[in-house]
C-alpha cells in the first residue's frame, strides 16, 4: 500500500471516530446571554402615574447618583404598594412593583454598594433605610450572592428556547455564586451556583425590607397583609448557567482525558436543599454532562405539581472512566450525601445512555457472582494488590440502593452497542487516556482473568467505551442478574422514524438492546440517541413523575 494512501485511511478513521465520539455534541448554540436594560414603563394613569413618574425620575440618576435613584425606586415600590393594598387587582400598580424592585437590584449591582451586610441610608436625603429579611439559613445570605434582575436578561438558544415563567408579585432575579472547590464539595453543589429567587419588599415606616422568595418552594407570598401568586422566571438562571459556564464543553475532554477532571465526579444540586420534596437525580451518558438535562428540567419546572413535589440533583462524572468505576464512584457520593441531606421520600433516578448503565447497578443485587465470572474464585482466595482489589471489589460487588424507589432509563444500551465494538469504537477506545490510579489494575486483569474467547479481549482496563460492547464482560455479566424486585423501572427509547421495532434504532443503541422485560411502561419515541431533547420523551417522564407522586 503506498504509505500516502495508508497515511490518509488512519486519518480518515480517526477522524471518523472523533465525529462519532461528538454525535451528541452538535453545533448549534445552546444558550447565548446578553445583559441590557429594560424598556422604560409606559406612562401611568390615574393614581399609579405618581410612581411611574418616579420611576422615569430613577431611571435618569440610576448612573450619576445611584443613591438617590435607588431612594426613588423605594419610593415607587412604597406608593404602588399602597395602591395594591387598596386593590390588589391593579395590575399598573403590581407592574410597577415589580419593575422598581428590580431596579433596586440594578443599582445595587451597578454601583457595587452593599445594603445586605448593613442596613444602608438612601434617597436625596436618606429618607429610607434599605435591608434585608434575614434567614437562619448560612445558604440564603444574599451577601455571598450576585443578583441579577431577570428582566435585564436576553437568552435564546437550542435548550433555552422556552421561556418558562410566571406571572405574580415580586422581582425575579438569578442568584449567582462561585464556589471553592471544598465548598462545593461540602454543599453538594456545581462550583457554580445560579438559582431562580424572586424579590419582594415590604415597609416598616421608613424601612424598606426586602425579602428574598423561593419559587421552587412557594407558589404565593404575603406582602403587607395580602397574598399574591409569587412571579417567577424558572428559565434564566439555567440560561445563565450554560451561556457562562459552559458545562457541555467538557464532555469531550472528560472522554478522552478522564483523570484530568476526576474532581468533576459529584453528585450536586441544582436547588436548595427541601427535604420535603422527593429528590429526581438525573445521570448523563458517555461523552456528556448534565447541560443535556436542562430543556427537560426547564419544562418540568413549569409545572406547580412537579415543582411542589420534586428537587432536582445530578450525578456528573468524566465519561471516559470504565462505568461500573463510575457506578462505584457514584455509590460514595450517595453514602456521603444520605449524612447530609438525609431523604425521606424514595429518589426517582432516570439514566440516559451510558447513565442508564450506571443506574442499573443502583437496582441491582450482584452478590460474588460477576467477580467470580471474572476470576473464578472468591475474593479472598484472589492474590492481587490491596489496592487493586479493593477498587474491583467496590465495581463490580454492590447492592441495590435502598434510597431509590423508581427509575427511568432513556436511550440505554443494556446489552451494549455494536458502535462500541465496531473499527470506529475501537479506534474512539484507543483515544482515552487510562488513569494512572487504573493503570495497575488493568495489569493485574491480565494476570489474574479466567479466559473467554468470546469476551472483548484488551491488553488494558477497559474504558468506558470498551464497557459499551456488546461483547464487554462486565455487560455479558450483569445481564444475567435479574434486576432487584420491587423496584418499578420504566424505558423511553429512540426510533429514527422507521417503525420497525423490534428492529429499530435510535442511531447508536438497537432495541434489543434497550428493551427490558419487566419494565412498568415502554414508551417509544420519534428520537435518535438523544431522547432527553425529545418533546415526547420529556412528555414521558413527565407522566411518571406524576405517576410516581401519586403513589406515595
Amino acid at each position: 500500500m503506498n504509505p500516502k494512501h495508508s497515511k490518509a485511511a488512519i486519518r480518515f478513521r480517526f477522524i471518523a471516530a472523533g465525529t462519532c465520539l461528538a454525535f451528541f455534541a452538535g453545533c448549534a448554540q445552546i444558550a447565548v446571554v446578553s445583559e441590557k436594560r429594560p424598556a422604560p414603563l409606559p406612562s401611568g394613569s390615574g393614581a399609579d402615574q405618581v410612581a411611574t413618574q418616579t420611576i422615569d425620575r430613577a431611571l435618569v440618576e440610576e448612573k450619576k447618583q445611584p443613591n438617590v435613584a435607588l431612594g426613588a425606586f423605594v419610593a415607587a415600590a412604597r406608593d404602588s404598594l399602597r395602591q395594591l393594598d387598596r386593590n390588589p387587582a391593579n395590575a399598573e400598580a403590581l407592574r410597577n412593583y415589580n419593575f422598581a424592585v428590580a431596579r433596586i437590584f440594578t443599582v445595587v449591582r451597578d454601583a457595587k454598594l452593599d445594603p445586605w451586610t448593613q442596613p444602608m441610608q438612601v434617597g436625596a436625603n436618606g429618607e429610607f433605610t434599605l435591608t434585608w429579611k434575614r434567614d437562619p439559613r448560612p445558604e440564603w445570605n444574599l451577601a455571598l450572592y450576585d443578583l441579577i434582575p431577570a428582566d435585564e436578561l436576553d437568552f435564546k438558544g437550542t435548550y433555552v428556547k422556552d421561556h418558562v415563567t410566571k406571572e405574580g408579585i415580586g422581582a425575579p432575579l438569578v442568584a449567582k455564586r462561585e464556589l471553592t472547590a471544598q465548598q462545593a464539595s461540602a454543599f453538594f453543589t456545581p462550583p457554580y451556583i445560579y438559582y431562580s429567587v424572586t424579590a419582594t419588599a415590604q415597609f416598616e415606616g421608613s424601612r424598606c425590607v426586602i425579602s428574598i422568595n423561593d419559587p421552587l418552594a412557594a407558589e404565593s407570598v404575603r406582602v403587607d397583609g395580602h397574598s399574591y401568586p409569587l412571579a417567577a422566571n424558572f428559565t434564566a438562571s439555567y440560561a445563565m448557567l450554560l451561556a457562562r459556564e459552559k458545562p457541555q464543553k467538557l464532555g469531550f475532554a472528560r472522554l478522552l482525558r478522564p483523570q484530568e477532571y476526576a474532581a468533576t465526579a459529584r453528585v450536586a444540586r441544582l436547588e436548595p436543599y427541601n427535604p420535603k420534596k422527593t429528590v429526581l437525580l438525573v445521570i448523563h451518558g458517555l461523552m456528556d454532562t448534565p447541560a443535556t438535562w436542562v430543556p427537560m428540567l426547564n419544562e418540568l419546572r413549569g409545572d406547580k405539581d412537579i415543582r411542589r413535589n420534586y428537587q432536582f440533583w445530578f450525578f456528573s462524572y468524566p465519561s471516559g472512566y470504565p462505568y461500573p468505576y463510575s457506578a462505584a464512584i457514584l455509590r460514595h457520593e450517595l453514602d456521603a450525601i444520605e449524612k447530609k441531606f438525609p431523604l425521606r421520600k424514595p429518589m426517582v433516578v432516570v439514566g440516559h445512555s451510558m447513565g442508564g448503565c450506571i443506574t442499573r447497578t443502583l437496582i441491582t443485587d450482584s452478590g460474588t457472582k460477576i467477580w467470580i465470572d471474572a476470576f473464578g474464585h472468591p475474593p479472598a482466595e484472589i492474590k492481587m494488590p490491596a489496592e487493586s482489589k479493593h477498587v474491583l471489589e467496590e465495581a463490580i460487588i454492590f447492592k441495590h440502593r435502598r434510597e431509590i424507589g423508581r427509575v427511568v432509563f432513556m436511550s440505554t444500551p443494556h446489552r451494549g452497542a455494536n458502535l462500541a465494538s465496531n473499527w470506529i469504537g475501537r479506534i474512539g477506545s484507543m483515544l482515552v487516556r487510562t488513569p494512572t490510579k487504573l493503570l495497575t489494575i488493568g495489569r493485574t486483569l491480565r494476570e489474574s482473568l479466567t479466559t473467554d474467547p468470546a469476551a472483548l479481549q484488551l491488553k488494558r482496563l477497559p474504558n468506558s467505551v470498551d464497557t459499551m460492547a456488546p461483547n464487554s464482560r462486565f455487560v455479558m455479566a450483569i445481564n444475567t442478574i435479574p434486576i432487584t424486585p420491587g423496584i418499578p423501572y420504566h424505558s423511553i427509547i429512540g426510533d429514527r422514524g422507521r417503525g420497525d421495532t423490534p428492529n429499530s434504532s435510535d442511531g447508536v443503541v438497537p432495541y434489543w438492546s434497550s428493551h427490558l422485560d419487566g419494565a412498568r411502561s415502554e414508551k417509544i419515541v420519534p428520537s435518535g440517541h438523544g431522547s432527553p431533547l425529545n418533546p415526547q420523551a420529556i412528555a414521558e417522564v413527565h407522566r411518571i413523575l406524576e405517576l410516581n407522586a401519586q403513589s406515595h
